[in-house]
């Protein structure tokens, strides 16, 4: 429900070009691309699929337009607006629910006519969507506000307003096209793509790249992006919800400052950057969860049975530890690189990817690009992050627990624009 529509149609015009520049801002403090630079050469397999930020924003800005002016929240009590939550993410499940069945009508081959034996379904899933559309904003609204409170509660506001403000949509997100030298694991570009590129054209878009630069290329699914208002998967996961939208508002967070201003100077920094907006995203999310929607905090995790005596059984074998395999997998694959095991590594990336398939993680493929992606996000030790990232990791979750609060380490970090600031904080914290 747009504000306005007609005074929106004459200020979009303007309102573009600012965000153009805005973006070139943040793009040239982000990375600065020489002639011939790699993600240029990417791009000429790109250019006609990536995505465009720019409507994108706009719309979105729109959309907050409306929800300002609706207003309906504020007449809600807090328990009826996290109940107002709910029912939209049990409408989200439910449409999810039916669209599954209605792809089984097109599937089965003993339905002769499927356009016609679903077409009560498709009516109610028309009312569905219908719902959703007038649900969603408001629904978006009020988990803001929630959040910015939380965040208060936090001490990580400003007079107890959230800068910049919290502003998220539900949005399907673009894809993400990461690409890494073969001979060793980093990020040398990230590329938005549309989201609609099924799995096969992605597979295509990947061997194309990899034969054409001698690289290791992977699309990649993603759960949230640090654009303003931040990009937002549909989920019906309401504690995933409240981490996701914590994390890309940490994100808007540091980009005012010298940690989220120099993303893409290095490695080091983007994992620094997104292990922060991890860690803070957890925080954040899980005290929102505790203060607005308790019946959906965790359960602890159960006490550890003190030996007995008596004669057990023999032990289940361990169940398979997914961040321990995949350690050992990257820290593996680190050596033979470094050794210019190229052909090997690769060949042993496919083995390990199987062992990950068959014990349930589908993995549609293993290789440097993967690595160079997810091992970024390092505020858990293990899993894919590599030696050059285990320090890294070790010393932002050293800051956190030296750290008297969540705000003052978000606060102290968020000033850094080096690994050896960090690592100089960390070892004056431990100086007697």
């Amino acid at each position: 429900m747009p504000v306005m529509p007609g005074l929106w149609s004459l200020i979009r015009p303007f309102l573009r070009p600012t965000i153009v520049v805005l973006m070139a801002v943040f793009s040239l403090q982000r990375s600065v691309l020489e002639p011939g630079d790699q993600v240029e050469r990417v791009r000429a397999f790109t250019r006609q699929i990536e995505f465009d930020y720019v409507n994108w924003t706009l719309d979105a800005l729109q959309d907050k337009l409306g929800q300002i002016g609706i207003g309906t929240a504020d007449y809600l009590t807090p328990d009826d607006q996290s109940l107002l939550v709910l029912d939209y993410l049990d409408l989200v499940a439910q449409i999810s629910q039916y669209e599954g069945y209605l792809d089984e009508y097109y599937t089965n081959p003993e339905i002769a006519n499927p356009e016609a034996a679903s077409e009560p379904l498709r009516q109610e899933l028309d009312r569905l969507y219908k719902h959703r559309r007038h649900l969603a904003p408001l629904a978006e609204s009020i988990f803001q506000n929630q959040l910015r409170t939380t965040a208060a509660e936090l001490d990580l506001t400003f007079g107890g307003q959230s800068i910049p403000p919290v502003l998220y949509h539900i949005t399907p997100l673009p894809l993400a096209l990461i690409v890494s030298p073969r001979d060793v694991i980093q990020q040398d570009a990230n590329i938005s793509l549309q989201h609609e590129y099924p799995t096969d054209q992605r597979a295509t878009l990947e061997t194309q790249v990899d034969q054409a630069l001698n690289v290791s290329s992977l699309v990649v699914n993603i759960g949230g992006v640090g654009t303003y208002p931040t990009m937002v998967v549909q989920t019906t996961n309401i504690n995933w919800l409240a981490e996701v939208v914590a994390h890309e508002w940490i994100h808007n967070f540091l980009t005012l400052r010298p940690l989220g201003a120099s993303y893409m100077k290095n490695a080091e920094l983007r994992t620094i950057n997104e292990t922060t907006a991890n860690i803070a995203g957890k925080e954040i999310g899980a005290a929102l969860i505790e203060r607005y929607y308790p019946e959906f905090v965790p359960p602890p995790p159960q006490p550890i049975a003190e030996p007995s005596e008596e004669i057990t059984p023999e032990p289940e074998p361990p169940a398979f530890d997914f961040r321990a395999e995949m350690h050992e997998t990257r820290l593996n694959v680190d050596q033979m690189l470094a050794e210019g095991e190229i052909e090997e590594a690769e060949a042993y990336m496919e083995t390990r990817r199987q062992l990950f398939v068959e014990n349930g993680y589908r993995i549609r493929k293993l290789n440097q690009a993967y690595f160079a992606f997810h091992g970024a996000y390092a505020d858990q030790p293990g899993g894919a992050a590599g030696v050059s990232e285990d320090p890294i990791g070790a010393a932002v979750r050293a800051l956190r627990a030296e750290s008297p609060s969540l705000a003052a380490f978000v606060n102290r970090i968020s000033w850094m624009w080096s690994f050896e600031q960090l690592q100089a904080a960390v070892e004056k914290n431990l100086t007697p």
